[in-house]
């Protein structure tokens, strides 16, 4: 590969360009200019753009967005349409989603063993479809399904399921998902570099022809889909706050998902008609960021990408929306804590309104010095809460999400933010606030450029909201033009008591319009069945792509501070960013007043400064500072601008060491400990997997349930805590430094972290014994559509010789759209929305390794899906074929892996942990390529094969059948109180 000239902010525009004065920049140094490459393929650029953009566009239309960065052989793809929910038909919503669904189900050239016999079964399928959905009678609705059933078993004989996710995990690709959303449907994809050529032959394959196959099983996913949903209080609350903000607007009156009626109904006559109008090259981007070079990739991307047939797109003109002028109040109900969503509508993401409400929610909530963060979070005046904004083509909105501390009303909560809003509008913020915002906009900017992914996704947006690149460069510099009388003025003119409101409260949803899920014939999967296409796809060779391996002694770099104390670093050869860690080897299992004591830091002030005046110099010298602690280690941190790391460290040294009792900020700490504990409760992913899943491990005595009781929370003296904090430094601990400027952390260092001669050893840790699983069912009663299960069993102790064997057996059996567990599960059965399964492996020496599986179904699927399920866990499918895909796509992937920068350090560090010294990637590689599927099977009888698992559910109790839970273990119904050790509660037997 070439050697990229203008690597993504080299430190000399780093700093110069995106951090330093920037009210001195001019507009007129971002121009959009054409060249010609030596191929004659033109493309545009943006003098002066740190992303070395090239944007080409194909004789047909298509878009292609090019930018190189090699730090990794790896190239991060999207492919963007324009064309999402906000564009389905009114009378059939939900069909934008459901097309991105079947675009994986293959063409007329694969996934398919006899296309021209198919065909005939697809298009009798669909028209059977729209007799199904003219049908009024109930009886004959449900005898044309039942005929759709059974065609569709037939045509399953010449489908062959998940062979586009085969090819693409045959070369080794990670991140295959897609998504859609109002304005836009994106494909995703990272592969290794040396794999682009195959990746182009596949992904303009995928988008060259439509076929609607195995539509109705998957049809069953969407259902399921569908049901998730209403057990997402969340997402219910933001289609309340999109439909009082956009009455009219598909913003607000079509959802991503559809409507049960649409879904009950589909059409596949309506989503070829949307593919043939919206899925054409001209409506469509090709994104690749990477480890490539242009003029050979563009040749490439015309070479195929190039031959889809070309067309216009008119893009259907939607509603205008008239004027807000009251206040919209909506309520949901659910089973979460109650929280309120606000705000208010604005123009679209091409109007001047984006600019200003980029710093608005910027000046509100930075996570460090907004006026939310500092009046309302961090002084525990409410519970919490976020700004954030959405910003589409025709409208935007900038809202608010707040959860109350207890004892608070939720109008009480809106209050307080909207005297912040207020507060703008008034113009009493300081000044320096506007540059400092815009600095800190710019400092996100290094991070987003430099990282592959966030960049491509940048390019991907700005094509689908058609914004020139030109401007999205100049963007931070146009927000610098603007003052802050400018920015009053427009603070004025948009916060009118004309916003939509929507109170979430806690309590049974009676409006849930829930999808019943036909029973459908398991369809046929063909597994071991190939397409020519795919035979072909496979047996093309790539150019090698050999694994790097990292000698972790070399590159980690060693030497002490004059104290004694051990500095590691690893030099930042980017950009003027560092990362500074203190890092002490104990956590809350030596201590769990430790654990209180660093969230108590946050509220504090010192002799100097107050807290508010603390974040706000930290703020100010682009510097951000943490403090954690975790099980078994704590960590003081501090990053951002490498010129300020001096002033930073002072400061956070001055924090460690001169923290003051606040007895008031104590009590609303506590307040706030007490109130998330509630409000977990109502979490039921925290229960299933942090309540249930660690009583499942552990029983009673887990690190989960050692908690301070609320007496001894309230009586506990807040001056013991601050001692911790400032004691923290007497004690053993090391320095990770990732930056420029040894020399100067070093100093820096020597100066202001200042530590006793004899450093303390660290208190004992307690240990927690991870029992034996089996034969116990461990339910939680929850209010939902859904039910998911979780089976636990504990494995052998931690083998470092499994890690290689672990790595493909998931690949190969449980995880991802191509394993057995998905196909048979999934694809075949329709029993689940999510189904998987997993060998994994402990991360410390000593512990065990975990098997578990997982299922999210319908209540009434259950019986069926845990059968389906534990049938698998018990006899492994052998599909060798399918084995060699999963193996080969192993080693593809640590060949195409990069550990660089401060990852480096990190993986060192986790490696360390399970007594590993060196890149254990190395071993495993050459295990894999040893492997057998024999290996495998013997894998699966002795880890595997027979075990007992401690099983884990939440659901409705009136909709599981339980007596179908005994067979599975002892049940013992559970009180979240008792799971969490929030107060003693017997166990239900």
């Amino acid at each position: 590969m070439k050697t990229v000239k203008n690597r993504i902010f080299l430190s000399a525009l780093s700093v110069l360009f995106l951090v330093g004065c920037q009210k001195e920049s001019k507009q007129e140094s971002y121009v959009a200019e054409s060249h010609q490459d030596k191929n004659g393929y033109t493309y545009e650029s943006v003098t002066n753009d740190p992303t070395g953009l090239r944007l080409y566009t194909l004789d047909n239309g298509l878009k292609v967005y090019l930018s190189q960065n090699n730090d990794a052989p790896t190239i991060q793809t999207y492919v963007a349409v324009r064309a999402g929910s906000s564009y389905d038909p009114k009378e059939s919503t939900g069909l934008a989603h459901y097309l991105e669904h079947m675009l994986f189900k293959g063409t007329d050239k694969y996934a398919t063993n006899n296309w021209e016999a198919e065909e005939g079964y697809i298009s009798q399928i669909s028209d059977l479809y729209e007799q199904h959905r003219a049908e009024e009678d109930p009886d004959l609705k449900e005898g044309i399904y039942r005929k759709i059933d059974s065609v569709s078993y037939i045509a399953s004989g010449y489908a062959i399921a998940n062979e586009y996710e085969k090819m693409v995990s045959s070369l080794g690709a990670t991140g295959t998902n897609a998504h859609t959303s109002n304005e836009e449907t994106v494909y995703h994809n990272k592969i290794p570099a040396n794999e682009l050529d195959k990746f182009l032959e596949l992904e303009s394959e995928k988008f060259r022809k439509l076929v609607l196959r195995l539509f109705h099983t998957e049809l069953e996913a969407v259902y399921e889909e569908f049901n998730r949903g209403l057990d997402n209080d969340p997402a219910k609350t933001f289609y309340a706050l999109m439909d009082g903000l956009y009455p009219t607007h598909p913003y607000g009156q079509q959802t991503t998902i559809g409507t049960s009626n649409h879904l009950k109904n589909p059409s596949m006559l309506h989503i070829q008609n949307y593919f043939n109008k919206y899925y054409v090259p001209s409506n469509m981007a090709l994104v690749l960021v990477g480890d490539l070079d242009y003029e050979e990739t563009i040749k490439k991307v015309d070479g195929t990408f190039g031959k889809l047939e070309g067309k216009e797109v008119e893009h259907p003109v939607l509603p205008k929306e008239e004027p807000a002028t009251e206040i919209v109040v909506r309520e949901v109900y659910g089973p979460t804590s109650e929280n309120i969503s606000f705000g208010w509508r604005t123009k679209g993401l091409l109007s001047e309104d984006a600019k200003y409400i980029a710093l608005i929610e910027r000046i509100l909530s930075n996570n460090s010095a907004g006026l939310i963060d500092l009046n309302l979070n961090q002084k525990k005046l409410i519970q919490s809460c976020l700004t954030w904004t959405y910003m589409l083509n025709d409208y935007g909105l900038i809202a608010f999400d707040a959860w109350p501390k207890e004892g608070q009303t939720l109008d009480e909560l809106k209050d307080l933010i909207i005297e912040q809003v207020n507060i703008i509008k008034k113009g009493e913020f300081e000044d320096w606030m506007l540059e400092a915002v815009i600095n800190d906009l710019k400092l996100s900017k290094i991070k987003e450029y430099e990282n592959p992914t966030a960049l491509a996704a940048s390019y991907y947006s700005a094509f689908i909201h058609r914004k020139n690149w030109d401007d999205q460069v100049r963007f931070l510099d146009d927000l610098s033009a603007i003052s802050k009388d400018e920015l009053v003025a427009y603070a004025n003119e948009l916060f009118k008591d004309n916003y939509t409101i929507v109170y979430k409260r806690e309590g049974v949803d009676e409006n849930i319009a829930k999808v019943k899920n036909p029973n459908i014939t398991p369809i046929q999967i063909n597994r071991e069945e190939q397409s020519e296409f795919l035979q072909n796809f496979i047996a093309k060779e790539s150019e090698e792509l050999k694994p790097v391996f990292v000698d972790f002694k070399e590159a980690i770099k060693r030497e002490n501070l004059d104290s004694g104390i051990e500095i590691t670093h690893i030099k930042n050869k980017n950009n003027d960013l560092f990362n500074l860690n203190i890092i002490f080897d104990m956590g809350k299992d030596n201590d769990k007043k430790l654990t209180l004591a660093v969230g108590y830091l946050e509220s504090l002030g010192t002799d100097k400064y107050t807290a508010e005046a603390l974040a706000k110099e930290f703020f100010k010298l682009g510097i951000r500072y943490s403090v954690n602690t975790g099980s078994d280690r704590s960590y003081v941190s501090l990053s951002g601008l490498e010129e300020n790391l001096d002033k930073g460290l002072l400061l956070l040294e001055h924090l460690m060491s001169n923290a003051v009792v606040d007895q008031e900020a104590y009590d609303k700490y506590v307040s706030s400990i007490l109130k998330a504990r509630s409000d977990g409760k109502t979490e039921k992913d925290n229960i299933l997997w942090n309540g249930l899943g660690s009583y499942a491990q552990y029983g009673e005595n887990s690190r989960l349930r050692n908690i301070f009781t609320v007496d001894q929370l309230t009586t506990m003296d807040p001056s013991e805590l601050v001692g911790i904090i400032k004691d923290l430094n007497n004690y053993k601990h090391r320095v990770f430094y990732y930056g420029k400027h040894l020399d100067k952390a070093k100093s820096a260092l020597n100066e202001h972290h200042k530590v006793p001669n004899e450093l303390k050893e660290y208190p004992p840790a307690i240990e927690y014994e991870q029992l034996a699983t089996g034969k116990n069912v461990y339910f939680v009663d929850f209010d939902m559509v859904q039910s998911e299960m979780l089976f636990i069993a504990r494995g052998d102790e931690f083998d470092p010789k499994k890690m290689a064997m672990s790595n493909v057996f998931n690949s190969y059996f449980g995880t991802g759209m191509s394993s057995i567990i998905w196909q048979e599960i999934r694809e075949s059965k329709s029993l689940a929305y999510a189904a998987q399964a997993s060998y994994q492996t402990a991360s410390e020496k000593g512990k065990h390794d975990l098997i578990w599986t997982y299922i999210g179904t319908q209540a009434n699927k259950i019986p069926e899906a845990v059968d389906a399920m534990l049938e698998l866990m018990n006899d492994m499918p052998e599909a060798e074929a399918q084995f060699e895909a999963a193996k080969e796509a192993a080693l593809k992937k640590i060949s195409a892996q990069r550990i660089t920068k401060s990852n480096i350090f990190w993986t060192y560090e986790s490696l360390l942990k399970r007594g590993i010294d060196y890149d254990i990637r190395e071993d495993m590689y050459q295990q894999i390529q040893q492997m057998g599927m024999k290996d495998v099977s013997s894998f699966f009888d002795s880890n595997v094969k027979g075990i007992d698992y401690s099983v884990s559910v939440i659901g409705n109790k009136k909709d599981l059948d339980l007596e179908a839970l005994k067979k599975l273990g002892k049940v013992h119904e559970m009180d979240v109180d008792y799971l969490f050790n929030y107060k003693e509660t017997a166990v239900k037997q």
